[in-house]
């Protein structure tokens, strides 16, 4: 009696979550937590070395930069990488490699902000690769009725892992230096003995390479039937490969899919572009437009990065429910509009509360509510065999966004700094119109993307195989 591929997929794709799903998904909200307590805990080691070693523009900027630069090229890499030897290998090594770069910059040499900014680089290198493995290895664990909640879910944790890097910051810095938050990031290295005790290598990449006996353990085991992944059960059984035939594709291949080139790029550009412009001016503006001091501000500042905590996990449900076109075109007409409502309402109050605070709240629950869905989005449509690499070309090209925003907004703003462009209330009107536009071109671009709700990975590559070969018939 022979056993098939196809009823392998089945199994997985119809199971209930289980406990090992969960300890799956655990895995790659820690990963992802990490990545942004290392991102983050940077700006705050330069708020204390900016003074004591006289750091000008130029260098602290480099600094800054190093990592967001790193992790381009790290999410296209890795990405790739992941593709040709597994899931895995990859979420591990990524975060042991991170781990250990920033751990090394306790013995950062004084003064030397060079240092800083090549093990920067390293870090973020690791770190694209890292976020660019743990969604795919993600999706293609869990049943396609629970996708798009769980891919979204595993991104609303990302605030928690900036909100650890500003308490260590806070509270830790008085007693173990600036030097000493490097050594919390050695922390994420603790990870990689969780990975290897709780998750299996993808099942779907397994059976992409026709290791079918190690695939049915990792179903076995996330089903619930077989308590081990690592206790591999060989037979005689013959396998049947039964499956649509996939072939080894290279990085170049992507442009054989347009249309995932098109929607999973320019919405991660979108995306990145208009989030991180609005969160670099977003307290300072607070505090401008409301008369308040930059502490207080802070405070109020709460509430909005709530917002998107909470958007996080509304539109993560949502692209479930309303589908991924519909949910992406809502989000990007739902940021515009709070955008420009914010324009007329800087000097506005209802019973003493700020219009313009309550306009930022609602901001933030669309554009970092978004995150729940463009990353997530970007892994789906792709086959098998490039699906790490597309998401880490998609990141890798919203990254570009990231470096490329602050520019256009100093020169919307009329500022020379082109990196960190000082908020001013006269530059509100026309930065917050070319944000607005930033998600207008985001909701256009899903009205044209391809919907993914319900569709098993392998009914989606379906679709992507025909859509390329009747492309090429034409």
């Amino acid at each position: 009696m022979s056993k098939s591929a196809a009823s392998l997929i089945a199994r997985l794709d119809e199971s209930r979550l289980t406990t090992n799903h969960y300890k799956v998904i655990s895995a790659a909200v820690l990963g992802d937590m990490l990545e942004f307590f290392d991102f983050t805990i940077i700006s705050f080691v330069i708020a204390f070395i900016m003074v004591p070693w006289g750091l000008d523009y130029g260098s602290s900027a480099i600094i800054l930069l190093a990592s967001g630069l790193g992790a381009i090229i790290g999410a296209a890499l890795f990405g790739n990488i992941a593709d040709r030897i597994g899931r895995r290998p990859v979420f591990i090594f990524t975060i042991l490699f991170s781990a250990l770069m920033t751990g090394a910059m306790y013995f950062t040499p004084e003064g030397n902000w060079q240092f800083l900014a090549v093990f920067r680089f390293l870090t973020g290198l690791a770190l694209g690769g890292l976020y660019c493995v743990d969604l795919p290895l993600v999706q293609e664990f869990v049943p396609s009725k629970y996708r798009g909640r769980v891919s979204g879910i595993v991104t609303a944790f990302i605030p928690i892992g900036t909100m650890i890097a500003s308490s260590s910051a806070a509270f830790l810095t008085p007693s173990i230096g600036w030097r000493g938050l490097f050594l919390v990031g050695l922390l994420p290295a603790l990870l990689c003995l969780l990975i290897r005790i709780w998750v299996p290598e993808s099942p779907r990449w397994l059976i992409s390479r026709k290791r079918f006996d190690e695939a049915e353990a990792a179903v076995d085991w996330v089903t619930g039937h077989h308590h081990d992944f690592r206790e591999v059960r060989k037979s005689d059984t013959e396998w049947v490969d039964d499956l649509p035939a996939q072939t080894q594709h290279s990085w170049s291949e992507l442009f054989q899919y347009p249309r995932s080139v098109i929607t999973t790029w320019f919405t991660n550009i979108a995306q990145q572009c208009g989030y991180y412009c609005f969160t670099m001016w977003g307290p300072a503006l607070l505090a401008l437009v409301i008369g308040r001091t930059p502490q207080e501000a802070a405070k109020l500042y709460i509430a909005v990065t709530l917002g998107g905590f909470i958007g996080r996990w509304f539109w993560a449900f949502m692209s479930d429910y309303l589908g991924r076109r519909v949910s992406g075109m809502l989000l990007g007409a739902g940021a515009a509009t709070m955008l420009v409502i914010a324009i007329f309402n800087t000097g506005n109050f209802i019973g003493g509360i700020s219009v313009f605070w309550l306009c930022m709240i609602g901001i933030y629950f669309f554009a970092d509510g978004g995150f729940a869905l463009v990353g997530p989005y970007g892994s789906e449509v792709w086959p098998a065999q490039l699906r790490a690499t597309g998401m880490g070309s998609a990141y890798g090209m919203g990254g570009i966004g990231k470096l490329v925003g602050p520019m256009i907004v100093a020169w919307f703003a009329g500022s020379s700094n082109l990196v960190s462009p000082k908020a001013t209330t006269d530059a509100i009107a026309p930065v917050y119109l070319f944000l607005a536009g930033c998600f207008v071109v985001l909701g256009v671009l899903f009205y044209f993307a391809r919907e993914t709700k319900g569709k098993t990975m392998e009914q989606i590559e379906a679709e992507l195989e025909a859509e390329r070969l009747g492309a090429r018939a034409a």
